[in-house]
């Protein structure tokens, strides 16, 4: 990794720590989603960084992979997960919290569960360290305090204009001895006091570059094109293509996504639909540890 792309790497990260203090500090119970969304996405245009995705703001039982539409009515409430990425010419910094929105408290505990496993993994690691090394020890932290993680969600390498690259982060035990080599990682456990697994739910509206082809609707050949030129292989959702194309936006998603061009994500639901807590920041691997996504 060069010295610009270690630079830029960390001028996303120093981005991404300030607007995660900014959102702890905007999001309140029953705010529209949507406004959350703008408003946090606008932040990071402000401090000079470009959003690596949409911001991911998901409830309860959605693990993952929820981000406002452009007529979305939701709102801030229960246990939510903001889930944010900056980028800075293609170099990602990841990280995300979870609030709890209750007038009681009542997921203070599952919260702390997956804040304790991020940090007992950030201790840990070091050049060399296999993979399997950071997922007992998440595993661990978790079901300490009575919970489980989700197993088919993990950590990742960060790589050139692509959030998830590479090495994958386990949040259990998994016997990987591969070991953790220089480079960008997002550290993410996951912790549920249900069963520790997702499935896909419902589409998300946000999607990704699948492969390059054509399409015969003219809306959907410049939007095509706008997505080549402005997003590449990062994720990207319907709110903000609508916003520059108008209200013929979601037909000619839905004509690149039947052609393949497009990678519809779903959402990503506990598979018993109990809630879900997150935590995650983002480090730099060299020949020394960076946490790169904090103030």
């Amino acid at each position: 990794m060069d010295e610009k792309r270690l630079k830029n790497y960390k001028r996303a990260g120093q981005i991404a720590a300030e607007v995660k203090e900014y959102a702890r500090q905007l999001i309140k119970p029953n705010m529209p989603l949507l406004e959350i969304a703008e408003k946090i996405e606008d932040k990071i245009l402000k401090l000079g960084g470009k959003p690596a995705f949409p911001l991911n703001l998901a409830k309860d039982g959605i693990a993952a992979h929820y981000t406002p539409s452009s007529n979305d009515n939701e709102i801030a409430a229960g246990l939510l997960k903001v889930d944010m990425g900056v980028h800075i010419d293609g170099s990602i910094a990841d990280t995300a919290f979870s609030l709890d929105l209750t007038e009681e408290e009542k997921y203070k505990e599952l919260i702390r569960a997956s804040e304790d496993a991020l940090e007992n993994a950030l201790k840990i690691i070091k050049k060399s360290i296999t993979l399997s090394e950071i997922g007992s020890v998440i595993q661990e932290t978790i079901t300490k305090k009575g919970f489980s993680p989700i197993r088919n969600l993990s950590g990742h390498e960060l790589g050139h204009f692509l959030v998830h690259a590479g090495l994958i982060i386990p949040s259990y035990e998994n016997n990987n001895l591969t070991k953790l080599q220089e480079g960008a990682y997002a550290i993410e456990p996951f912790a549920t006091p249900g069963l520790g697994l997702v499935y896909d739910g419902g589409k998300s509206s946000i999607y990704r570059l699948e492969k390059q082809g054509s399409v015969r609707d003219a809306t959907a050949r410049k939007i095509y094109q706008y997505i080549l030129e402005e997003y590449r292989t990062l994720p990207f959702c319907e709110r903000w293509l609508t916003k520059k194309f108008g209200s013929r936006t979601k037909i000619a998603l839905l004509f690149l996504e039947n052609s393949g061009i497009l990678h519809h994500y779903s959402k990503l639901v506990e598979k018993s639909n109990s809630p879900v807590s997150q935590a995650e920041d983002t480090i730099l691997l060299t020949d020394k540890v960076e946490i790169i996504t904090r103030l």
